[in-house]
């Protein structure tokens, strides 16, 4: 026979089971996670920016997926070829929106639309549908889509666009998605209060099409300061955070109560450096006076200014290890990534001597702008940089703020050198929007700050783009890479490992795109 003692505790294992059992079908109560980055808009179609995807994602849906390593999937449809330049999407019946009607080819049509007629954006969605010349209704849950030429990328495009209720966004604002009267969409949560700065309060959707979601309720907290963040987690007062402080890892790691999920980003993060104008913002003699011409033309400078970054110092040292130096627009993990493209090695001699040989030999000053709250350690990184221009002669000043002040003035072109990060689903995804020439009627060049033009790597993206053959279009991509890579159009600093620390009693697939999303964390 059993101890009193052990028949206790079995009985109390057996009670705890029963709990969490009943915790799952029943829902857990709440789930609290900490973000870094504030949520601008609950406008869906307004910005491309990642912070407010995060949050969207919980209310609304789109019509394909990314998993976990970042490979396109059936979501709210699925679809198939019907020739090279048609695509047929086929939604899943009965996905009811949060107010209880039901998701039609109507809802899609308008949201696909939406996006072209959104005024004001300052980096919206237009470069997602831009390629569908043509939308055809067949019945109330078949679409079909054309393109002007064939186009592989529309499965991926299209997981960037998340589905509104065309009842409930007809006429409707930013300002009504962000008050939640427009917010109705079919994700696994409803918008219940977005109070800007501060917090989103979600609300579970009991009807689903993914299924019942974990939590009855989720709070996602703003907090983009790093120790506020991680001082949070350890006081009980938030459950999870995403973008672990590299400070603060080691500690969070050997606590007994904590568990960690890590992983390779699809995000690189590097300089736009200001190619189209003759004398850009920030860039002068050391003396202050303006330079004759800009030395960001120049390919010597800017080969120069890449070879003066010691990026496996930086991976190692600023980054303590959450980062792998990069040399390609995207990380290796993402389609279209060029192996054979290594990163610059670090030879500021060499630097030194491309100067001098383009004219520069005594240096010249710039500012660097950074986001000091979106990324890791971004300020941190930008200072590093600085000191090693510094080196070869170029004085920098590094000049940071907050994301919301950042992305504003990047976006009116207010600086000649910028530190960004990009994440992508392919290259030449991310070369489209990052270094293709400016060209809105196509979608290309939306977010090329640094002006850089060249029509042999416009006609890559577009050949690459233009094939729906997986293998032909990677080794398009590949070579479309290399060389934006050969020509600096932009200078690559390193790829980011992003950790997620949460409570031990919940889980996460850490994820390669680095979302944070409430329904996929697991009470264990």
């Amino acid at each position: 026979m059993l101890a009193a003692a052990e028949s206790a505790t079995i009985l109390k294992r057996l009670a705890a089971a029963l709990v969490a059992l009943l915790a799952l079908d029943a829902g857990a109560a709440e789930l609290r996670i900490a973000l870094s980055a504030d949520v601008t808009t609950f406008d869906p179609h307004f910005v491309a920016a990642q912070p407010n995807l995060t949050a969207q994602h919980h209310v609304f849906d789109s019509l394909s997926h990314v998993d976990e390593r970042g490979r396109s999937v059936p979501a709210l449809a699925t679809w198939r070829t019907v020739d090279p330049v048609t695509w047929e999407f086929t939604l899943r019946k009965g996905v009811k929106f949060h107010d209880g009607s039901e998701l039609t080819t109507e809802d899609v049509l308008f949201s696909l639309e939406r996006p072209l007629n959104i005024t004001g954006s300052p980096g919206g969605f237009a470069t997602y549908v831009r390629p569908i010349v043509a939308k055809e209704v067949i019945d109330r849950y078949t679409i079909r889509l054309k393109t002007a030429a064939p186009y592989g990328a529309v499965p991926q495009d299209l997981s960037e666009v998340l589905i509104v209720s065309k009842k409930a966004a007809h006429g409707a604002s930013s300002a009504d998605f962000d008050s939640g009267k427009a917010a109705i969409g079919t994700g696994p949560y409803k918008l219940v209060r977005f109070a800007r700065g501060n917090r989103i309060e979600l609300a579970r959707h009991d009807q689903y099409w993914g299924g019942r979601p974990a939590w009855d309720k989720v709070t996602l907290h703003i907090l983009p300061s790093d120790p506020v963040r991680t001082a949070a987690l350890l006081s009980g007062q938030i459950d999870a955070i995403e973008h672990v402080p590299t400070a603060d890892l080691a500690k969070l790691r050997r606590n007994p109560d904590l568990r960690l999920a890590q992983t390779v980003s699809w995000r690189t993060i590097f300089l736009h450096v200001d190619q189209y104008r003759d004398r850009p913002p920030g860039v002068s003699s050391k003396d202050g006076r303006p330079l004759e011409r800009n030395p960001f033309k120049d390919l010597r400078v800017r080969r120069a200014m890449s070879k003066a970054i010691n990026r496996q110092a930086i991976a190692e040292r600023v980054m303590e290890g959450l980062a792998l130096p990069a040399a390609n627009v995207v990380s290796p993990s993402v389609f279209g990534h060029d192996p054979a493209v290594k990163p610059e090695p670090y030879d500021p001699q060499g630097a030194k001597k491309l100067l001098a040989e383009a004219g520069f030999p005594d240096g010249f000053a710039v500012t660097l702008a950074t986001p000091n709250n979106r990324y890791i350690n971004d300020e941190q990184v930008a200072q590093a940089v600085a000191q090693m221009f510094a080196r070869i002669g170029v004085a920098t000043k590094v000049e940071a703020m907050p994301l919301s002040v950042y992305f504003g003035k990047a976006r009116n072109r207010e600086f000649g050198l910028a530190l960004l990060g990009w994440g992508s689903l392919a290259a030449d995804l991310a070369l489209r929007s990052l270094s293709a020439t400016a060209n809105p009627e196509k979608g290309y060049g939306a977010w090329n700050w640094s002006g850089y033009a060249n029509p042999g790597l416009d006609e890559l993206v577009a050949r690459s783009l233009g094939t729906v053959d997986p293998g032909r279009r990677e080794a398009l991509a590949r070579k479309a890479a290399a060389l934006a890579a050969a020509e600096v159009a932009f200078i690559p600093l390193h790829y980011q490992v992003v950790t997620w620390a949460m409570k031990r009693n919940i889980a996460y697939a850490a994820r390669t795109d680095e979302f944070t999303f409430a329904h996929y964390f697991k009470p264990q």
